[in-house]
C-alpha cells in the first residue's frame, strides 16, 4: 500500500516536496528540543565549527533497532555514538570533520565544486564562496536544499573529462551499486590536481568488505548492512585499494592525526581520506 501511495504522489509532482516537509518539520522539532536538554552543558569543551557554539558535551546519536545488530557486530563506523550532533545547529560530526578539511587544508574559494546527495550544512557553507554543482540519482529529496539539483548517475555522468576541482560524496559510495564504476567516473571528470572527499561508514574488524550484489532488500540490507538504502559495508583498506584502483592517490590520516580536531567534536575512531587526482 505505502509504495501505490508514493506511486500516486510521485506522479502527481508533490511526493519529493512532501518528504522535504515533513523532514523540515523533524528536524526543527528536534533541534528545539535539544538546545532545551542542552542548554545546562553550554560552555568550553567542544566547539562547533558549523555555528562556533559551545557545549561540554554534544548531543549523541544511535541506530535504530534495525540497523544496529549490523553496525555493532561488525564495528562500523558510521556516524553514531556519543557528542554526534551539535545541539544548536545540529549538524552532524560526519559533516563538521567534512568542514574542518576544507577550512583548514582544502582550498575551495573560487573552485568548482561537485556536490553529490548534498547535506544542507555543506552546501550551504559552501555555496557563497565556490561554484557548486550539487548532483544525485533522485535529485527530489534535495530540491529543498538547491532547487537547481541536477539528475545524475554517479557510474555514468553526463560531465565532460576533467569538469571539477573538487569532488564532495559523503557517505554516498556505500550505496551505489558497481561502486567502482562510480569510482572511475569521479576521476575521469575530476581535474588533474583535483582533490576528493569520499567518506564512507567502514570496519577494520572484517577481513574484507561485505556485499551481495544486486541485492534490493530493505530489511535485509538494515540486517547486513546496518541501513535499508547500503549494499555493503567496507573494510577500510579494501575501500582505500578500490580508490587506488579508479586511479586516485590516497593518504589516510588516522584518529590520531586528527587530534586537533577532537575539540570540534569529530566522530571517534574515524579516518578522513586525503584523495588526489595527479
Amino acid at each position: 500500500m505505502k509504495e501505490v501511495i508514493k506511486k500516486i504522489l510521485t506522479r502527481l509532482h508533490i511526493y519529493h516536496p512532501l518528504q522535504s516537509f515533513y523532514r523540515r518539520q523533524i528536524f526543527e522539532r528536534k533541534k528545539k528540543k535539544l538546545q532545551k536538554q542542552f542548554a545546562a552543558y553550554q560552555g568550553p569543551g567542544f566547539t562547533c565549527n558549523v555555528c562556533q557554539a559551545q557545549y561540554i558535551k554534544m548531543a549523541p546519536d544511535w541506530p535504530g533497532p534495525e540497523n544496529r545488530h549490523a553496525l555493532e557486530k561488525n564495528k562500523v563506523i558510521a556516524g553514531y555514538g556519543e557528542n554526534i550532533l551539535c545541539p544548536h545547529c545540529l549538524s552532524t560530526a560526519r559533516e563538521r570533520l567534512v568542514l574542518l578539511m576544507l577550512q583548514q587544508h582544502i582550498p575551495f574559494a573560487g573552485k568548482k565544486i561537485l556536490l553529490l546527495s548534498p547535506e544542507k550544512t555543506i552546501y550551504s557553507y559552501l555555496k557563497e564562496k565556490a561554484s557548486v554543482i550539487t548532483a544525485d540519482i533522485s535529485p527530489g529529496f534535495y530540491k529543498s536544499i538547491d532547487p537547481h539539483i541536477q539528475k545524475e548517475d554517479a557510474r555514468a555522468f553526463q560531465f565532460s573529462d576533467q569538469s571539477f576541482d573538487i569532488i564532495i560524496a559523503n557517505h554516498v559510495l556505500e550505496h551505489i551499486p558497481q561502486d567502482e564504476i562510480a569510482m572511475k567516473e569521479m576521476y575521469r571528470v575530476l581535474k588533474s590536481g583535483g582533490k576528493a572527499i569520499l567518506q564512507v561508514p567502514y570496519s577494520m574488524d572484517i577481513p574484507g568488505t561485505l556485499e551481495t550484489p544486486g541485492i534490493q532488500d530493505a530489511a535485509l540490507q538494515s540486517a547486513l548492512y546496518g541501513q535499508r538504502d547500503h549494499v555493503r559495508i567496507y573494510q577500510l583498506q579494501d575501500y582505500i585499494h578500490r580508490l587506488q584502483r579508479a586511479g586516485f592517490q590516497v593518504e589516510e590520516w588516522d584518529y590520531e592525526k586528527l587530534k586537533p580536531y577532537y575539540k570540534n567534536a569529530i566522530q571517534k575512531g574515524e579516518s578522513f581520506l586525503m584523495i588526489l587526482k595527479n
